[in-house]
């Protein structure tokens, strides 16, 4: 009998706004359950809304405690998206979760996959959900209906600065074709994950 310690891996996911990475993301969950694949719980200085509870959605952290986490070294990646509001990963949940064999997914901007892949290195797989043009993720954005003008240009030109990045990742998959964006990324994850 093998007594080898079962351990996960982390999946990073990062993307432009508007490249596909939820629609991916949710059915590699849903359709190939033997991969495993888990969100890590974040944490969060926010309220919770509605029937969110701590330890389920979120944990639920003070400003106050956030910092002093911080201050320990205590997060993988954080936050702080305005001020007092911050959102991180602690690396003891992710010890967690990866000691139970699960492979944590990371939805991610490219800041925050860069430096999970710096600290988990063979560990974590990173991968970068590419529009397949600037124009075409112009389009995807009008077309949902639910931005603004402004606030469409204000995605296109971060989604120009995060295209900087892919070639920092493990796997670019290019949505040009969702089924085939699916297929890729299911192959890399399974190949990586065996």
């Amino acid at each position: 009998m093998n007594n080898e310690q079962v351990s996960g891996k982390l999946l990073i996911f990062s993307a432009p706004s508007g490249s596909g990475k939820s629609t991916i993301i949710n059915w590699l969950m849903q359709e190939h359950p033997e991969l495993n694949m888990h969100f890590s719980i974040s944490c969060t200085s926010r309220p919770p809304r509605g029937q969110e509870q701590n330890g389920v959605e979120y944990f639920f952290l003070t400003p106050e405690e956030f910092r002093e986490k911080i201050q320990r070294d205590e997060f993988v990646e954080y936050e702080e998206v305005y001020q007092d509001r911050y959102y991180g990963t602690l690396k003891s949940q992710v010890e967690k979760q990866l000691a139970a064999g699960e492979n944590v997914v990371f939805d991610v901007d490219v800041h925050g996959a860069m430096n999970i892949k710096k600290a988990y290195g063979d560990r974590a797989l990173s991968l970068f959900i590419q529009p397949p043009s600037v124009e075409e993720l112009r389009r995807r954005l009008n077309g949902r209906g639910t931005d603004a003008p402004e606030v469409i240009e204000q995605r296109i030109a971060r989604a120009e600065y995060e295209l900087g990045f892919a070639d920092k990742f493990d796997t670019v998959v290019i949505n040009d074709d969702l089924e085939t964006a699916k297929a890729e990324a299911y192959k890399a994850i399974s190949d990586f994950t065996k």
